[in-house]
Formats: structure tokens, sequence, C-alpha cells
């Protein structure tokens, strides 16, 4: 069972915002108190009976937490990604552990745990995010810089990239198969602008050996579930590109 609450902050009522004749707009004070924000606390009940406290402080002691917490994630992203879909709004996103205010793992009564709160619970130290999987040669912060400046250009390509990698994480091979069909034919196409570099060369002939794989599994992923080897597939060719989106980066920008 997951239990969502938002604490923290009064309610606010919706409000219209008109243009002229409408609703005039309060003056702000030149140095305003922060304004309360909302927090949710979202808490996975376990279907787990534990026979008493010893029990349950033998079960807290001995479980391994960060797991738990990572499968509490992950129940609260398909709840996510359920609500993204019904509510049609792309703008309702999945979250990181890291993310976190502060996450706990913890034993309880029925009525207790149902609304957040518990007999005994371990605070987990904060969670911090995990060496990337991605290197860029450049820092973060410089590139973020570059493209701010305009010395560099955000691709496509690393969007729909991202979006793959993000769906075949999630255990979403369907929707990361036919998102990496098109990430592949964007890359192939933007990244022919750095194929005098030798190194990039090599990769693009890489990639364009890996379009009947790609294809494939995307027309598989239109009627049904990918088979294992075409999961392997797309794991491979989302790892492939983003190497070659790397390398572009980590060869300069000119």
């Amino acid at each position: 069972m997951l239990v969502l609450e938002t604490v923290g902050a009064p309610a606010r009522r919706r409000r219209r915002v008109f243009g002229r004749g409408g609703a005039a707009a309060r003056r702000a004070e030149p140095r305003p108190e922060p304004t309360p924000v909302p927090v949710t606390v979202a808490t996975l009940v376990g279907a787990m009976p534990l026979a008493g406290h010893d029990e349950a402080s033998a079960w807290l002691e001995t479980a391994d937490l960060e797991a738990e917490a990572h499968a509490a994630v992950d129940v609260l992203n398909r709840v996510l990604h359920a609500q993204r879909l019904v509510s049609a709004d792309p703008f309702v996103r999945e979250v990181l552990p890291e993310q976190a205010l502060v996450i706990r793992v913890g034993v309880g009564l029925g009525e207790e745990v149902a609304q957040g709160h518990w007999t005994d619970a371990r605070t987990l130290p904060p969670h911090r995010t995990a060496v990337p999987r991605r290197v860029h040669a450049l820092r973060p912060q410089e590139r973020f810089a570059a493209l701010l400046a305009g010395r560099d250009v955000a691709l496509a390509a690393e969007e729909l990239t991202l979006r793959a990698r993000l769906d075949l994480d999630r255990g979403r091979t369907r929707e990361a198969a036919l998102q990496l069909r098109v990430a592949l034919e964007a890359a192939l196409s933007e990244l022919q602008a750095w194929s005098h570099r030798p190194e990039m060369a090599t990769r693009l002939a890489e990639l364009r050996e890996e379009r009947g794989a790609v294809a494939a599994a995307a027309n598989r992923a239109v009627e049904g579930g990918l088979d294992a080897t075409q999961i392997a597939d797309v794991q491979r060719v989302v790892g492939r590109l983003e190497a070659a989106l790397t390398a572009r980066v980590a060869g300069g920008m000119e």
C-alpha cells in the first residue's frame, strides 16, 4: 500500500489571473520571507506480517535498508508513471532517492504505518548521486555554460537518448526500443557534422550497423513484448549511442 500526504504549507486556493481589467497584482515586499512550500510524504507499507515487537526489531536490525528504500522508490515511480499517463500530463516526473529530503525504513502497527508513522525506524544517511554512467570530458558546469553562451549546441539525439535510457532503466523495454529507433536516426544525422574526427567516424559506422537490430526491436515493440535478445540489443545500442554523444563533447565542440 502506498500512502501519499502533503504537509508543510497551507493549502492554496486556485485563482485565475486575468489581464487588463482583472484582479490587480499585489505589491511585493523588498525583502519577503521565504514562502512555505508543500512537501509530499510517501509511505510504502509492505505486506510482510511480523509476529511481535522482537521479530520486528530483529528484521529492522538485519534488513538491507538501502535495498528496501530503492524498492520503495521503484514502486513510487510506477505510480507516478501511471499518473502521468492517466492525467496526460508530461510534467509529472519520476524521482531518485537522492532527491528525497529524508528516507526512513521502519516497522509499525497497521494504523501507524497507514498514517506515515512507525513504532521503530532508521533514518538512512543522505543519498549521494552515484558515479555517473556517462562521464564527459567537460564538467557539467562547463558544458552548461557553453550551451547558454552558444558555444555548443544541444542535440535532439541527446534528449531522445536520455528518454530511452530512462525507459530502459525503469524496465519499460518496449518504450525504450521505440525511443531508441528515433534517437539513433537523429544521432546519425546530427553527429555527421563531427565525422571528420577519426573516432567519431568509427562510432558512426558502428551505429549504422546497428540499424537492423534497432528496427527489429522497435517493430517487435509495436506488436508486443521484446524477447531477451532484443532487450540485449536495445541495451547495447543505447550504451553505444551514449558513448558517441559523449565522444562528441569530449573531442571539443567546434
